[in-house]
C-alpha cells in the first residue's frame, strides 16, 4: 500500500513549483505529460512507497519541467505551456486532497510579480524586500546617524537618549 506525502504548491504566472517533502528519498520518479498529468514516486528510509498524480488545471511544458532532490524533499519546477494565473492547481474543481497545500513561503501574487527584489524607492533609498531570505542580499552604505528606529522598535542606546539619560 502506497502513501502520499504532503505537497506544497506555489505559482508564477510561466510556472508552477511543487514541494514534496519526503526525506532521504530513493527511486525518485517524477513525470510530466503535455496534458498536464504530473506523476511522482519514490521510496521511504524505511522502504515505504510514496506516490501521487495530479491532473494540474493547464497544459505544460515536459520539457520544461525540473526537478531538485534535496536532503528533506523534492522541489518540482514545472513550465506553463501558456503563460498566465492558474485559478486552482487542479483541473478539477473538487477542493485538493489534504496532502496537497499551498506553499506560502514561495507564493507570489500576480500584482507582486510585476515588481523585483532589486527596486528602490527613489525618494528614501529603501529596498523593497520581496521575501526574508533577500534580505541578505542587501547591505546598508550610508551614514550612521547613530538612530536604530529599524521598524519602530527602539534600543537601549535610543531609549536612554529618549529618556535623557
Amino acid at each position: 500500500m502506497s502513501r502520499q506525502p504532503e505537497v506544497l504548491w506555489a505559482q508564477r504566472s510561466d510556472k508552477v513549483y511543487l514541494t514534496i517533502a519526503l526525506p532521504d528519498a530513493k527511486d525518485i520518479s517524477v513525470k510530466c505529460e503535455p496534458q498536464g498529468l504530473f506523476s511522482f514516486s519514490a521510496r521511504g528510509v524505511q522502504g515505504e512507497s510514496f506516490d501521487f498524480t495530479m491532473e494540474l488545471y493547464g497544459k505544460i511544458v515536459p520539457e520544461g519541467c525540473k526537478s531538485n532532490v534535496g536532503l528533506r524533499n523534492i522541489i518540482c519546477s514545472i513550465q506553463k505551456e501558456e503563460k498566465g494565473w492558474w485559478k486552482r492547481i487542479l483541473k478539477s474543481e473538487e477542493k485538493p486532497a489534504p496532502y496537497i497545500k499551498v506553499d506560502w513561503n514561495k507564493w507570489c501574487d500576480e500584482d507582486d510579480e510585476e515588481s523585483t527584489s532589486s527596486d528602490f524607492d527613489s525618494d528614501n533609498d529603501i529596498a523593497v524586500i520581496s521575501s526574508p531570505a533577500e534580505y541578505s542580499d542587501y547591505r546598508y552604505t550610508g551614514e550612521d546617524d547613530g538612530g536604530s528606529d529599524d521598524e519602530g522598535m527602539l534600543y537601549l542606546p535610543d531609549l536612554e537618549k529618549a529618556r535623557g539619560t
